[in-house]
């Protein structure tokens, strides 16, 4: 990564990402000139989430009162599909095969409406009701439905989280799955895990299946079943990738995606003892990041 902004995360909150690329084919016939100019004008992974992070500051600091993106233009991060018979996009490319590129819009207009709305409905409603003025809001609705009736049914390609990842997101990955850890100046600015949207959705669906047994009182249960739904909306060729973002430095290396696995399993099988020692791994890691969240 290039760029102290990226590096060190201007001091903004951990913020990690579960994105879902698809192919091109996936997307309406308008939009696909739209999203090979981004992917092509993205010079590198770096260059894509540092524009973004300047951008999002970039908006916290205008002037006028509008935190909302406009619309005018939206990142596109793209990656290559897996070659069919296990090998690497790079060993396909030199066979003659060149590779398949899949795309994930940033969809920040439908993002930050999605975002403010949970806000409003949050805890900290009044006070968002202060910080985002009512006229705002309009506006960017305005800007939402421009690209709902732009683009038609609209499937948001990123789930974001803040202070830590949700258990439920490690139940779509396994330890042999492809990462790419990214360092710089002896730091991991960030670890990202791939996997096929096909393994991805039979880990959920399983993770669901014994958890609906075996604890249907569980509130990853419905984390679970709502990421599932979710997944269930995009191509089969698509893959999903987890970013962990800056809090990869803290966590990485992370067996959290073995200890949520060996979690299910040990309650579908009855084993309280085991199912209690995945948890109390799991917790040792993560509650001291989400406590950040708090300290003053």
């Amino acid at each position: 990564m290039t760029g102290n902004l990226y590096r060190g995360q201007a001091g903004l909150p951990f913020s990690s990402t579960l994105r879902v690329y698809e192919p091109l084919d996936a997307f309406p016939g308008e939009q696909r000139p739209a999203l090979q100019a981004a992917g092509e004008r993205a010079a590198s992974r770096a260059a894509v989430e540092n524009a973004e992070l300047l951008a999002s500051l970039g908006r916290i600091t205008r002037s006028g009162g509008d935190p909302f993106p406009t619309g005018r233009t939206d990142l596109v991060r793209v990656t290559t599909a897996p070659a069919p018979d296990g090998g690497t996009a790079d060993d396909g490319a030199a066979a003659g095969t060149a590779p398949v590129l899949l795309y994930c819009p940033s969809q920040l207009v439908l993002r930050a409406g999605l975002a403010a709305n949970a806000l409003m409905e949050g805890i900290h409603g009044p006070l968002a009701e202060l910080l985002i003025p009512e006229e705002q809001r309009d506006r960017h609705q305005e800007r939402i439905d421009l690209v709902k009736a732009r683009d038609g049914s609209v499937r948001v390609h990123t789930r974001a989280s803040t202070w830590g990842i949700p258990f439920s997101w490690f139940s779509l990955f396994m330890e042999s799955d492809r990462k790419d850890v990214v360092e710089a100046a002896g730091r991991i600015l960030t670890v990202r895990v791939w996997a096929p949207i096909t393994d991805a959705l039979e880990r959920a669906r399983y993770a669901v299946a014994n958890l609906a047994l075996a604890a249907p009182d569980l509130d990853m249960l419905d984390d679970l079943a709502q990421l599932t739904e979710w997944l269930e909306l995009f191509h089969v060729n698509s893959m999903v990738e987890l970013d962990y973002g800056a809090v990869a430095d803290k966590v990485y290396p992370d067996e959290s995606p073995m200890d949520i696995r060996l979690g299910i399993e040990c309650l579908a099988e009855g084993d309280m003892t085991g199912a209690a020692a995945a948890y109390r791994r799991l917790a040792s890691r993560w509650i001291p990041i989400r406590q950040l969240a708090r300290a003053s």
